[in-house]
C-alpha cells in the first residue's frame, strides 16, 4: 500500500516510488490493482476489509484452478481437495499477507482457461495482465510460444505477441512519459539481487555464493539447457493439441444431437507444456521467497501425475514439499529436501517425455 500512495498523490517518476520495504519493483499492473486495495481498504488501515477481499480472490483462484482440473482428469480428486485445503502457508500467503503473487496467478489460470476454450484473445490479455502484476509469469512463455505457433501460425503469433506487448506499454504509459529508463529498470528488472535471509531453496548453500554473479549465470544456463531439452517435447504435445481440436471442430457439425465425445482430455496435451515450463524456472530459481510457493502450488498434483512414480511415492513428495515451505526460518536440511524433491519431479518428467517431434 505505501508503495502506490506515491502514484495517488501525483508521482508517476518509478524511481521514487518506495515503501518502508524498498522501492517498488513490480509492473504497472501491481500499481493500479493496489490503488483499488488502498481505496478498498481505507488507504490500508482497514485490514480486515482486505483480507475478506482477498479471501474472495482465493476462492475466485480456486475456480479456475478446479476448472482446469476438471477438464484434465488427469488428478484424481481425493488430491485435490487433501492438497487444496491444507496447505497453511497457501491460505497465509492469501488471507494474512495479502501479496500480489495472488493476483499474478488469478490472471494466470483465467487466461489458460482461455486459451483452451479458444478464446486466444482473451487469453493473450489475461496473460499480460498477469505479467503486468508480477513478472514470475514469464516463466510460463516458453511453452505459451509453442502453443502460439502450433495453434494459430507465425502471423497470428506475431499478432498475439504484439497484443501483450502493447497492453505492457498501455499499463506503463504514464511512468514511460515521465521517466521511461527508471519504469523499465526498475518494473523489469530481471537482475534483481535477493536477500539471503528469505531464502527458501538456498539455504544450504553460504551467503557469498548465494550472491555471487557466476552462480546466477549458472543457475539461468541451466534454466536453458533444461528448457530447450523438453522443447521437442512440448512442440510434439501441442502439435497435437492443435489436430485433436481441429478434429473436435470437424466432428460437431456431423454428430447427433443427442451423441457426445468427450474431448475435453485433449486439454492435458496444452496444459502439461505450460506447467512444466514453469516448474523448470522454479527449480533453477536464483532464490524463492515464502510467497513465491504460490507460483507453483497449484500446479504440483499435476506435475507429480505427469511422473512415473506411484502415488505413494507422488504424495509422499508433495507432502516434504509442503513441509519445506513451512519450515521458517528455512535451513539447510528444509532446503536439501526442497530441493531433493524438485529434481525427482524433473527426472519424472524427464522419464515420461514424448521423444518424438512427430504426430501423425
Amino acid at each position: 500500500m505505501q508503495e502506490v500512495e506515491g502514484f495517488l498523490n501525483g508521482t508517476y517518476d518509478y524511481s521514487k516510488l518506495r515503501g518502508d520495504t524498498g522501492p517498488l519493483v513490480y509492473p504497472a499492473g501491481f500499481v493500479y490493482v493496489y490503488s483499488l486495495l488502498y481505496y478498498a481498504t481505507s488507504a490500508g488501515v482497514n485490514i480486515r476489509a482486505g483480507q475478506y477481499i482477498f479471501a474472495l480472490l482465493y476462492m475466485a483462484l480456486l475456480i479456475q484452478v478446479f476448472k482446469l482440473y476438471a477438464r484434465t482428469k488427469k488428478v484424481p480428486p481425493y488430491v485435490l481437495i487433501l492438497i487444496f485445503c491444507t496447505s497453511y502457508r497457501v491460505h497465509s500467503i492469501f488471507v494474512l499477507r495479502l501479496f500480489n503473487d495472488s493476483i499474478a496467478m488469478i490472471l494466470l489460470f483465467t487466461s489458460i482457461n482461455a486459451f483452451i476454450d479458444d478464446k486466444w484473445y482473451y487469453g493473450s490479455v489475461f496473460y499480460s495482465l498477469a505479467v503486468s502484476v508480477k513478472m514470475n509469469i514469464l516463466l510460463f512463455s516458453p511453452a505459451l510460444f509453442i502453443a502460439y505457433l502450433c495453434n494459430l501460425g507465425l502471423i497470428h503469433t506475431a499478432l498475439h505477441l504484439g497484443i501483450c506487448g502493447i497492453i505492457q506499454v498501455i499499463l506503463g504509459l504514464p511512468f514511460l512519459i515521465n521517466n521511461p529508463h527508471a519504469y523499465i529498470s526498475g518494473a523489469f528488472n530481471f537482475g534483481r539481487v535477493f536477500e539471503y535471509q528469505w531464502t527458501v531453496n538456498w539455504r544450504i548453500i553460504p551467503e557469498d555464493l548465494f550472491l555471487n554473479g557466476k552462480f546466477h549465470i549458472a543457475l539461468l544456463a541451466l534454466h536453458l539447457a533444461a528448457i530447450s531439452y523438453f522443447i521437442p517435447s512440448w512442440i510434439t504435445y501441442m502439435r497435437g493439441y492443435a489436430k485433436l481440436k481441429l478434429i473436435s471442430q470437424e466432428l460437431k457439425p456431423k454428430m447427433k444431437k443427442d451423441t457426445q465425445i468427450d474431448m475435453s482430455t485433449i486439454s492435458q496435451l496444452f496444459i502439461f507444456p505450460l506447467f512444466a515450463a514453469n516448474f523448470i524456472g522454479i527449480v533453477f530459481s536464483r532464490s524463492l521467497h515464502y510467497q513465491f510457493y504460490l507460483w507453483y502450488y497449484h500446479t504440483l498434483p499435476y506435475i507429480a501425475w505427469c511422473t512415473h512414480y506411484q502415488v505413494v511415492t507422488r504424495l509422499f513428495i508433495l507432502g516434504v514439499i509442503e513441509l519445506c515451505w513451512n519450515v521458517y526460518p528455512s535451513t539447510t536440511w528444509s532446503s536439501g529436501a526442497l530441493h531433493a524433491c524438485h529434481l525427482m519431479l524433473l527426472y519424472g518428467l524427464h522419464k515420461n517425455r514424448v521423444k518424438s517431434t512427430k504426430f501423425d
